[in-house]
């Protein structure tokens, strides 16, 4: 493919996952979208709240999932089913044609188990490679992937993995063949300089300006591993990533996060 061409990956999260109609708005935003692309989306509130259904004991450590063997069926059942096929339904009532993925689906995403130090996570996956030639034959045919937060070890291992991680190494691996954009879409604006205040958002960062930000403590610690991911993504020659409310992908006057290396 031509490297000029541009690809957006768009991660959706947050609450707008969890709410029918923030999400139907945002699929009709993102079946708008002109050219290819890739959707990636996470789901661990509507996981959380079958698990409690359920009986399931939920473990959370630092925000992030202990996935053990009966939380890790659960979430396959959750991300891979349930929400991504719901996805892949209202898409296609859109005339936007899609095709569900999980990492083992065409090998497309490998990961290892995350090894124990001073934590045992269980079955999460932290992704080693990204397979992308099947991705770009169905981007070639308009048909846009849409991935859960599920991958594979390529010995029969399904693992749980972080959502915002996999829009990051995709955004990485594709950047060979396009100008990618990454967007991170959820509830809030973009990132905050006060949590309380939705409308102080800080509408650039760049990685010199991030590590001040960090020495005043005025990021809010839950968007920590998220901004990692996006100057992870930039330092591999993805050309642009942002962080807002869906509205920034259409809206040329919104206001959201965009993050840059100068």
């Amino acid at each position: 493919m031509d490297k000029k061409n541009t690809l957006k990956i768009i991660k959706i999260g947050g609450n707008v996952i969890d709410d029918p109609k923030a999400l139907a708005a945002f699929l009709r935003v993102f079946s708008s979208l002109e050219g290819p692309k890739v959707l990636v989306h996470g789901g661990g509130k509507s996981a959380t709240a079958l698990a409690q259904k359920t009986g399931l004991e939920v473990k959370m450590v630092e925000g992030r999932r202990i996935t053990d063997a009966a939380t890790l069926e659960l979430i396959t059942m959750v991300y891979a089913g349930k929400i991504n096929k719901t996805i892949i339904a209202q898409l296609q009532a859109l005339q936007c044609n899609a095709l569900g993925f999980t990492g083992a689906d065409a090998n497309t995403i490998r990961s290892e188990k995350r090894p124990v130090s001073t934590l045992d996570y269980g079955f999460v996956g932290d992704v080693k490679n990204v397979e992308t030639s099947t991705l770009e034959v169905l981007l070639e045919h308009g048909i846009s992937p849409v991935f859960c937060a599920i991958t594979h070890d390529t010995n029969g291992q399904l693992l749980n993995t972080n959502a915002d991680t996999i829009a990051s190494e995709l955004a990485i691996a594709f950047a060979a063949q396009f100008d990618v954009e990454l967007y991170y879409c959820f509830e809030k604006k973009g990132v905050l300089k006060d949590v309380n205040d939705d409308d102080s958002v800080i509408q650039n960062i760049t990685k010199s300006s991030y590590k001040k930000l960090l020495e005043a403590q005025l990021i809010f610690s839950g968007m920590l591993p998220k901004l990692n991911n996006c100057f992870h993504a930039l330092d591999h020659q993805v050309s642009k990533v942002c962080i807002g409310k869906p509205e920034m992908l259409l809206d040329s006057k919104a206001i959201f996060t965009t993050l840059t290396m100068q």
